[in-house]
């Protein structure tokens, strides 16, 4: 990997991680395109996966930095003092839904570890599946859900099925974004709330999840490597705070059509090229 491909995969990584349309697909292409993924040795790109989402961590930490602050300050205000749980603050109660939604990825991600890390989650006959199925779940949420519902008005039953639903972005291809707001969209949250959730629900796991990588992959990174994660996690940062930015402002007037037909088109042109072999595994 040289700086180019590390900015070009920085960039691909900030602008698709919160987007509904699957950042692992994405990075997955590219490093098919750039032939950085062994197909007989894949963990060292799930470890550099892993490290660059760091940088778009930090995009999260400090988009959302007063809501974080405030989240921390209330949780430990009110439960020193032993407040009950329904006349806690929104903040507190956000940071027991951040919490019991965090529970079911660490669970089942740990359980599902060897196959999260093998060539499996790189095929891209996976990821072709997966974009246009969570596609047509998306729409159906679309359809139904009444986008009626504010953050402040969040339950235990809405944060422990958006955590389930955050799960199934462990499938290449799924999107954690887009899974959270599909269930969270079922649920009747209001679009923007339904983001905001998503985002502030990614903290634990994708921290957890970099640094554990990050640590694992210490005794083989050199000074290359290690400039070129930093390099595209650097990227990944800046491109990803304008990411949700953007996100955050398209979703208070529109809907998500346009994710989802993107996510069909880009599905089907996969499965296509693997059909017609433009593409190889």
């Amino acid at each position: 990997m040289n700086i180019f491909q590390a900015i070009v995969l920085g960039l691909i990584q900030g602008l698709t991680e919160f987007l509904p349309i699957s950042s692992t697909a994405h990075l997955t292409l590219a490093g098919h395109a750039f032939g950085l993924i062994d197909p007989n040795s894949s963990e060292g790109w799930t470890a550099f996966i892993a490290v660059i989402q760091l940088g778009t961590l930090a995009a999260v930490l400090l988009y959302f930095r007063r809501d974080i602050i405030a989240i921390i300050r209330e949780f430990i205000r009110d439960n020193m003092a032993r407040v009950p749980f329904k006349d806690q603050s929104t903040s507190a109660r956000l940071g027991w839904f951040i919490i019991l939604g965090t529970i079911p990825i660490v669970v089942i991600g740990l359980a599902l570890k060897p196959v999260i890390e093998g060539h499996l989650t790189k095929d891209l006959r996976i990821i072709g599946g997966s974009l246009i199925g969570l596609a047509v779940i998306l729409g159906i949420a679309e359809r139904v859900g009444r986008f009626k519902r504010p953050i402040e008005t969040l339950t235990t039953t809405d944060a422990v099925a958006i955590g389930l639903a955050q799960t199934i972005a462990l499938i290449p291809g799924a999107s954690r974004s887009g899974t959270t707001m599909t269930a969270a969209f079922f649920r009747g949250l209001t679009r923007e709330a339904a983001a905001r959730f998503s985002f502030l629900l990614s903290i634990p796991a994708v921290g957890a999840s970099g640094l554990l990588e990050f640590y694992k992959s210490l005794h083989h990174i050199n000074s290359s490597s290690m400039l070129n994660m930093g390099v595209a996690a650097v990227v990944a940062g800046i491109s990803g705070y304008w990411s949700i930015a953007f996100l955050l402002r398209y979703l208070r007037t529109r809907s998500t059509l346009i994710f989802i037909v993107y996510r069909i088109l880009l599905g089907g042109a996969i499965l296509a090229a693997l059909a017609l072999g433009y593409i190889r595994q």
